[in-house]
């Protein structure tokens, strides 16, 4: 959704944006040539991927600023460019990227035998496999719910740990047969693995309470005018995204039934568009990936 997330972000001359999830580049690099004065801080936690983008992106120059980072550390690296005062643009592509699924040996896919490790920064904590072997049965079971939605959750975590008491389950195909053989039968179009491979890598990178932390009072990090957008690929995203966005934009903050208003919270952004927007028919058709997409939009008001 290149091309929408361009709209919304809405880049303007001498402004600065954050591409806070940098991945190949591809969305940071239509920034930057958007107008040819902005500014762009790009951060990913993948090595790999930044190594790529910075080759990618070298024609800007120090127009583009790369750091390799999660984005829950925002804040810290906004002081140390010295825009702790805010910028004009923050966008946040989550999930997974199609470099990280299509490199066999990082373990997202279940698609090829590999090793099972998930991390998008390989420099730090444990895998997939490493969370599979030392958590109990009963919190992988929440981990499977809570991440990737999965009913079967139980059954799934009854299975890995019957099978991890025999031998170590350190591969994609190892698990995505044990979740065959606890009976899941996936959705149309969705491997039965699907929501289990989600669950793990969420858990593993941390991913839902890194949204959170940024989300928290993320409007604060936006100059007046500036755009927060946000592309989710799931639910779980998607919903605290959609909450965030609805509590900076509330016109009061004070508990239901309150007769009146005493809370003196005023809205700190206006919706750039209602609602999610999806991609287009025509480009599910050309990235299947793309059509779990949806795209929010804020911009922070004067006030």
């Amino acid at each position: 959704m290149a091309d929408e997330v361009i709209e919304a972000l809405a880049p303007r001359a001498q402004g600065r944006y954050v591409d806070a999830t940098l991945g190949d580049g591809g969305h940071a690099e239509r920034i930057l040539a958007s107008a040819p004065t902005l500014e762009l801080l790009a951060i990913d936690r993948d090595e790999q991927a930044l190594s790529r983008a910075r080759a990618r992106l070298a024609a800007f120059g120090n127009r583009v600023r790369l750091e390799h980072s999660a984005f829950g550390d925002l804040r810290t690296l906004l002081e140390q460019a010295a825009w702790a005062d805010g910028v004009d643009g923050v966008l946040l592509d989550l999930g997974v990227s199609s470099l990280q699924l299509d490199a066999a040996e990082r373990g997202f896919s279940f698609r090829q035998p590999a090793p099972l490790d998930m991390r998008m920064d390989r420099s730090r904590g444990p895998t997939a496999a490493d969370l599979l072997a030392e958590s109990s049965e009963t919190e992988l079971a929440d981990i499977i719910y809570r991440y990737g939605e999965e009913h079967a959750a139980r059954r799934i975590a009854r299975q890995i740990a019957r099978a991890r008491g025999e031998r170590p389950i350190t591969t994609t195909n190892q698990l995505r047969d044990l979740v065959i053989r606890a009976g899941v039968r996936g959705r149309p179009g969705h491997d039965p693995a699907t929501r289990t491979f989600q669950a793990l890598r969420i858990a593993v990178n941390g991913e839902l309470d890194e949204l959170e932390s940024v989300l928290g009072d993320g409007w604060q990090l936006l100059r007046p005018g500036g755009r927060f957008v946000v592309l989710s690929y799931h639910s779980l995203e998607d919903r605290l995204v959609k909450h965030a966005f609805r509590d900076w934009a509330a016109r009061c903050r004070c508990p239901p039934g309150r007769p009146i208003c005493d809370c003196g919270w005023t809205p700190k952004v206006r919706f750039v568009f209602r609602g999610r927007r999806a991609a287009s028919d025509a480009e599910v058709a050309a990235n299947p990936r793309a059509r779990s997409a949806g795209l929010r939009a804020v911009e922070r008001l004067a006030s």
